[in-house]
């Protein structure tokens, strides 16, 4: 019989205020901000200590993406439709003839295409999985994150973890 087990953390800090403007088909919404709140759940067996993870471990891995994102805009550097480029010390983005400025250090340049909250889910949780491979947790053999950009209103993303 194969038993796996699950450790959830959420809340307690698990959040991140951030200022975005997704794409929407061939729309770019208004900048606007989110206060968001992240769950993350992995699966596993349990290690020799008779646990999957050590709940403060994995809230710690959680709230350091969080910091990261926090009272940043966040930026999709992969969007097909917008024109992003650092010019110096701003990133310049520019879409059907509008142009926004936006000092690099209030800036996130994210590795993704929109910055929707199932994708914001999947960029937590890939940086989750780094630090977990990282701490040589291999006892976990699944990762999911959930992104709530307001009440009722989530994405997320999981994956195998091999």
């Amino acid at each position: 019989m194969n038993v796996e087990r699950h450790v959830s953390v959420e809340r307690l800090r698990l959040k991140f205020a951030a200022a975005h403007m997704a794409t929407l088909g061939d729309e770019l919404e208004p900048l606007h901000g989110h206060n968001y709140l992240v769950r993350c759940r992995v699966d596993g067996a349990l290690t020799s200590d008779r646990w999957v993870i050590d709940f403060g471990a994995l809230k710690t891995y959680v709230r350091e993406v969080c910091d990261f994102l926090d009272h940043h805009f966040l930026l999709q550097e992969r969007s097909p439709l917008l024109e992003v480029v650092l010019d110096g010390d701003a990133w310049a983005v520019g879409f059907q003839g509008r142009s926004y400025r936006f000092p690099a250090a209030d800036v996130r340049a994210l590795p993704i295409e929109n910055t929707t909250a199932e994708l914001l889910a999947e960029y937590i949780a890939e940086r989750v999985a780094e630090r977990l491979k990282a701490e040589g947790h291999m006892n976990i053999t699944r990762l999911a994150v959930e992104v709530e950009e307001m009440p009722g209103q989530s994405g997320g993303y999981a994956r195998d973890l091999a």
